[in-house]
């Protein structure tokens, strides 16, 4: 793992945590030492050095800021094997033709957009195979599967999926403030409050999954003919709930 800042720290977090690989067979490269001193203590391999972390690794993950991509891949061209490693780029807005162009000699390699959660193993991560075969296609879902669930994808739609899954995360938890926030106003403690939504939330998702059925049809179970959930059900669309969650999405994905 080339990069252990928020969304690096979290996938290595979660390698951890999934057992999949021993610690020891697991390297991170990070410039700061902070970061690797944290990593080296939970047994994992750890250097400063970017090329040395390529060396003798099956599978290379480089996961920095998308302006960092660049200097990076052309940073360990000359260290990688493009008939034994399989690379994984973690960067949204970073284009297979661009990683084709910085790495002409390429491995077989793999676009990727997870999120935060993926270090409590509960990510939405989505897969985007390049010149990969279905076979080391099914080795890098089978390995993130352990850490939460796996889509495979075409690049088209990989902008949708990060303002739906990664930023989405985001947008989940500005619910929960507000809810909780709403919370602390009807009566309740502020971590009280905080407790209530997430289990609430928690459990609409159990329901869904279990029920498969379509959310509005699950809506239907819980309001009934003048109740108080319908009333506030329509004073959110009145404040133009589903429309400013549409809206932020589509403003993501752009």
């Amino acid at each position: 793992m080339i990069g252990a800042g928020a969304m690096g720290g979290a996938t290595v977090e979660g390698l951890i945590k999934s057992e999949y690989f021993k610690n020891e067979d697991i390297t991170v490269a990070d410039p700061s030492l902070q970061v690797v001193e944290k990593f080296a203590k939970q047994g994992v391999s750890v250097t400063t050095d970017n090329q040395m972390a390529v060396q003798d690794t099956d599978i290379v993950c480089v996961c920095v800021k998308p302006w960092l991509v660049e200097q990076v891949l052309k940073n360990i061209k000359d260290s990688l094997d493009p008939k034994k490693q399989l690379l994984i780029v973690i960067a949204a807005g970073v284009s297979s033709t661009k990683i084709k162009e910085w790495l002409p000699d390429c491995p077989p390699f793999f676009l990727m957009i997870p999120n935060i959660a993926i270090a409590q193993l509960a990510s939405m991560t989505f897969l985007v195979p390049v010149s990969a075969t279905s076979e080391q296609t099914q080795l890098i879902k089978d390995i993130f599967n352990k850490m939460g669930k796996t889509i495979i994808t075409d690049e088209q739609h990989l902008a949708a999926g990060t303002t739906l899954a990664s930023c989405g995360i985001a947008y989940a938890m500005r619910y929960i403030r507000a809810a909780s926030e709403g919370g602390v106003e009807l009566g309740f403690k502020a971590d009280e409050a905080k407790q209530i939504v997430m289990q609430t939330m928690k459990g609409a998702v159990k329901l869904l999954q279990a029920s498969g059925l379509h959310p509005e049809a699950a809506i239907d179970l819980v309001t009934t003919p003048g109740g108080v959930t319908i009333k506030g059900l329509n004073e959110m669309e009145h404040a133009g709930f589903t429309s400013a969650v549409i809206r932020g999405l589509k403003a993501g994905a752009k």
